[in-house]
């Protein structure tokens, strides 16, 4: 286990990381979309359509430009923190991590990481390992 005192810094701060978590997992709540053609009105159909997961969908627009509007070391750190969480590595192969994450850096990071599933969740996960916690900043998770 690597002691705190020992943590590699991050260059995405733990509020923005844990602001994309709660908004990913507003956007990991969408459902597929199950009437294409509806020209109905939202309450019409009981608000089913709020749910769905439709390319203009505002979450999922919030959260492109928020990426989109970070650096690219913090682009590269949330790539590698989600990677993290997911198990591709643990704390102590964070280097190779972030590392790879750089060499694989481009344009469509946000495109990327919306695609993955359970992004909230590998996200939480990682920054437990560097002792954060949702509730250390109030986001709602």
């Amino acid at each position: 286990m690597v002691k705190l005192s020992t943590l590699p810094t991050l260059s995405i701060s733990p509020e923005k990381s844990f602001f994309i978590i709660a908004k990913a997992r507003q956007f990991e709540a969408k459902d597929g979309v199950t009437d294409p053609g509806s020209g109905s009105n939202a309450s019409d159909d009981g608000m089913r359509s709020v749910l769905e997961d439709r390319k203009d969908d505002p979450v999922r627009a919030e959260l492109v430009s928020f990426i989109h509007d970070l650096n690219e070391d913090e682009q590269i750190d949330l790539v590698a923190l989600s990677w993290l969480g997911r198990g591709d590595g643990g704390i102590e192969n964070w280097n190779e991590l972030r590392a790879e994450a750089a060499r694989a850096h481009n344009k469509r990071t946000a495109s990327y990481l919306l695609g993955m599933p359970l992004l909230s969740d590998h996200l939480e996960e990682a920054l437990s390992v560097f002792g954060h916690s949702a509730e250390e900043f109030e986001v709602p998770v």
